[in-house]
């Protein structure tokens, strides 16, 4: 049980890291807090990691069930899943500044607002989609596929990937608190190192998701 839960864990916390990012998310956050105080940016920080956690359990708990509500199968799941994690791993590889664009587009409305308004903006657009958006829920669905049939597997599973994204939170909390100083240590070189390896591994994961799924379905039309 442990070690299927700490399978889990690994397979879900680089999966998380490397759509979330929370370094190079939190250079963003520092420019568009800039003007506000530390304990500002900290207590907002604190409001997104925890908004954040919400958003990912209830993609990684629930989304698959809602989509096998529809009869959708567990390996189309998989497969679909894999392939959109993939698709999206590979976009950061090839147009890595077509995301950072992207994620300064969806974080330019708290910009510049004045110090009672920042809290509203915490979900949206902080959270939602700038932090864990339309990607972060589709990696946590496909990751939701991997579970394995058996209860108590199934249960190990979501203990470590639950793991992950409690940790995952953590790391939000703690790279948006800092920004200011997280963003002069990488800088941008170092900022787009970090997406590029980030991008590569979850391009592995999003090959690995899709092959849970394909590999069962040509079992069963070879077999």
């Amino acid at each position: 049980m442990i070690e299927q839960a700490l399978a889990a864990f690994l397979l879900a916390f680089p999966a998380l890291f490397s759509i979330v990012n929370p370094p190079g998310g939190a250079i963003i956050f520092n420019e568009v807090t800039a003007g506000h105080s530390h304990d500002q940016r900290a207590a907002l920080a604190r409001r997104v990691a925890v908004y954040s956690t919400f958003v990912m359990l209830g993609a990684l708990w629930f989304g698959t069930y809602v989509l096998s509500f529809f009869g959708v199968s567990l390996d189309a799941l998989r497969i679909a899943g894999g392939l959109v994690v993939s698709a999206r791993a590979y976009e950061m590889l090839s147009a890595p500044g077509n995301t950072q664009e992207r994620k300064q587009r969806e974080a330019q409305p708290a910009a510049g607002v004045s110090s009672r308004e920042l809290g509203g903006y915490a979900f949206f657009p902080l959270t939602l989609p700038f932090t864990t958006g339309p990607g972060t829920i589709a990696v946590a669905i496909s990751l939701g596929t991997a579970r394995p049939d058996k209860w108590a597997a199934m249960g190990a599973f979501y203990a470590g990937a639950t793991g992950a994204v409690l940790a995952m939170a953590l790391l939000i909390w703690a790279s948006y608190a800092m920004a200011d100083r997280l963003a002069a240590v990488l800088g941008e070189t170092g900022r787009v190192v970090v997406a590029r390896l980030a991008a590569f591994l979850l391009l592995g994961i999003g090959v690995q998701i899709a092959l849970n799924g394909i590999v069962p379905v040509l079992h069963r039309a070879l077999g």
